[in-house]
């Protein structure tokens, strides 16, 4: 499956972000270590900017910058025929930012995702606009091995179950499925979700990422 089935799948801006702040704070109970984590999420990114993240410490990767001008997605699959890495000159692949509005195109050049020589590291993008009603991607060709349908599976999913399976897998832990329900309804967080969740973490602990998710509080 490839960008324009997932592109397909993904519900509105708002749904999305909601859906990774939820991925940010599970992950914050299950890895109290921030290194160790496969997602976050910053409400500070800048002043007008929130940006939810996810690098799965194997060299695969994703950003989605959340702005008043809409939302803009960059994955990269290590592995994938697509990779600038697999091409001597490290051009990106043929169409993957054609078509990019000149609002959301900043976010491309943000500094903390290309490289100290300025080539992005990129496999699929796809945005879009307040004013659209679906997402968007460029003209790709030969896209269906660039990594879009296991890099945003959780996005495109949307559901919990399919969170658990992923910690489960991820952390080598078993969830109470309510208690990601809880989470994934943005429902603030007490101290028996989070035990059940994560019974050596305190809600106490959570409260810096809490603030920098920018997750409800009671």
């Amino acid at each position: 499956m490839s960008v324009y089935e997932v592109i397909n799948r993904l519900p509105e801006i708002d749904k999305v972000r909601r859906l990774s702040r939820a991925l940010a704070m599970l992950d914050a109970v299950l890895s109290p270590e921030p290194e160790f984590r496969c997602y976050s999420f910053d409400s500070r990114w800048s002043p007008t900017e929130e940006t939810a993240l996810m690098r799965n410490g194997s060299g695969d990767e994703y950003s989605i910058v959340f702005s008043p001008e809409g939302a803009i997605a960059q994955g990269f699959d290590h592995e994938s025929p697509m990779s600038p890495w697999q091409h001597p000159s490290m051009q990106s692949w043929p169409g993957l930012f054609i078509g990019v509005p000149d609002e959301l195109a900043p976010a491309l050049d943000e500094p903390a995702f290309p490289d100290e020589q300025g080539n992005r590291s990129v496999t699929v993008c796809f945005w879009r606009t307040p004013v659209d009603d679906r997402w968007h991607c460029g003209p790709v060709e030969n896209a269906a091995k660039d990594g879009a349908d296991w890099l945003f599976n959780l996005l495109a999913d949307g559901r919990p179950e399919a969170y658990l399976s992923f910690a489960e897998d991820y952390y080598e832990v078993p969830l109470e499925l309510d208690a990601v329900h809880h989470v994934y309804a943005q429902m603030p967080l007490t101290e028996e979700i989070v035990t059940a969740l994560n019974p050596e973490v305190l809600l106490k602990d959570l409260k810096d990422d809490i603030a920098e998710i920018g997750y409800p509080r009671l």
